[in-house]
């Protein structure tokens, strides 16, 4: 059996990205992040239908991804887009696309 890997490091990542992007909520939330500068927690909370803990779910895989950054400001917390991985997204979503 070969032990070579069949993939590519490029792949992984956008496997990651993808991965972590892989839910409506999600989507939102960076679509609005890319329109803004910055939201905070309890503002997603009131526009998004859903319960507060299952939000922080989905931010917590964008955060571990690496697509958003927290910062705390008490009692809140302020969610932007990671400005270098967003990019590296859309580069390698383009070349992957060939777009």
């Amino acid at each position: 059996m070969n032990s070579k890997s069949v993939t590519t490091e490029k792949q992984i990542r956008i496997a990651w990205y993808a991965k972590a992007m892989g839910h409506p909520v999600r989507m939102y939330v960076l679509e609005l992040l890319s329109n803004q500068a910055c939201c905070y927690s309890g503002d997603l909370s009131d526009d998004l239908p859903i319960a507060k803990s299952t939000l922080s779910q989905h931010l917590k895989e964008l955060k571990d991804a690496g697509l958003i950054q927290g910062e705390i400001e008490a009692p809140r917390i302020k969610y932007c887009l990671n400005k270098e991985n967003w990019a590296e997204v859309q580069q390698l979503f383009k070349q992957f696309l060939k777009i």
